[in-house]
């Protein structure tokens, strides 16, 4: 009962807390009905996109959070999914941090976190504020609307590398008056890149993409991007999208188009036995650079300078392309994202423990 009521004081005052605003047109007003939490993605006034794997759709909820803030928080929460199970009424075991993304008007931090493990797995959004105080954000009662997706893997538990279901969507982007949804679909190219105008209207069709992996030494169709950031090399507009393993491959938004199937540029390799988890880009003196999250090889920055100057990658190659350094220091990075011009936000694990911490950008 304790629990409860702080609980429902926490959500109560942090709704009041916002100032009204209505950015979805056409939004439904209610109870947000997902069955995961997993990728998020922050679009214009506030607009939360919240991906639901499990449930096949991306959710747009106006989180109303829209006092705007030139510097995010010095943020430095230690144990804080300890504090999260706290607040959810539940052991640290028992929650998973799924994504973390910064509001870039308030510069509030999002989580999307699961409550328990497996097909039983709660899905909640958490908020951390100015304050560094965490509290739920309720999905009770909000302007939201779904964009489905109907062509994602059957649920398989027992698949190679897991359940395909979990990865019907592994990174989101709002790009333009866009949302690029990354994953997998049951196509014959079951990589899968969507570009969806928002206001979301009916279902959303594929775009396969394939690409050559060097260190495979072959062109590849069924891994999904597991992480992407938009970046523009020119004047054109591309995603950089990283997949196991590492290649880094670069895509032409204008073809994402449904139905169709597209190439991607291979431009650098950065090492087999890895898995990307999160890029970020920024300019630093007056210079370009790519920072990359990784399972096994560390947080890489990458010179982003004169992408188009790199040539594409067609043969077997395990390191290649974009020259990177490796950052010793940063160790255990699970997730990374932007906080302002100057910081980035970290989620890290210390082996049990998991703190959320601000640090300049290197």
């Amino acid at each position: 009962m304790r629990h409860m009521f702080f609980k429902t004081v926490g959500a109560t005052c942090l709704t009041a807390a916002l100032a009204f605003s209505a950015s979805i047109p056409g939004a439904t007003t209610g109870k947000v009905s997902i069955k995961s939490a997993g990728a998020l993605a922050f679009g214009a006034d506030g607009v939360l996109f919240i991906g639901d794997s499990v449930g096949g759709a991306v959710v747009a909820v106006d989180t109303r959070d829209t006092r705007a803030s030139a510097k995010g928080a010095s943020i430095d929460i230690k144990g804080v999914n300890e504090k999260a199970a706290a607040l959810l009424g539940t052991t640290p075991d028992q929650i998973l941090i799924n994504d973390v993304k910064v509001n870039p008007i308030s510069k509030n931090v999002y989580l999307s976190v699961s409550r328990g493990k497996g097909p039983d797995a709660v899905p909640v959004i958490l908020r951390v504020d100015a304050s560094g105080k965490l509290a739920e954000f309720s999905l009770d009662k909000v302007q939201f609307a779904s964009a489905p997706i109907a062509d994602g893997p059957a649920s398989n538990p027992s698949g190679r590398g897991g359940d395909p279901r979990n990865d019907t969507i592994t990174e989101i982007a709002y790009v333009n008056g866009n949302v690029i949804i990354a994953g997998l679909s049951n196509q014959e190219f079951a990589s899968d890149l969507r570009s969806i105008p928002f206001p979301f209207k009916g279902e959303t069709a594929s775009t396969g993409i394939k690409m050559y992996h060097g260190s495979h030494g072959r062109y590849e169709t069924q891994s999904p991007v597991r992480t992407f950031i938009p970046y523009m090399i020119g004047n054109t507009q591309y995603v950089l999208a990283a997949y196991t393993c590492t290649p880094l491959v670069k895509i032409p938004v204008s073809e994402l188009k449904p139905g169709a199937k597209v190439e991607g540029t291979t431009i650098a390799e950065l090492g087999a036995g890895n898995r990307p988890l999160d890029m970020i880009s920024y300019k630093k003196d007056n210079h370009d650079y790519l920072l990359l999250a990784n399972s096994a090889r560390g947080v890489m920055k990458l010179d982003a300078a004169n992408l188009e100057q790199y040539k594409p990658i067609v043969a077997p190659s395990d390191v290649a392309g974009i020259p990177y350094t490796t950052l010793t220091d940063l160790k255990g990075v699970k997730h990374l994202t932007k906080l302002d011009d100057g910081n980035a936000l970290l989620l890290v694990d210390n082996g049990g423990s998991v703190d959320l911490r601000a640090m300049p950008l290197p």
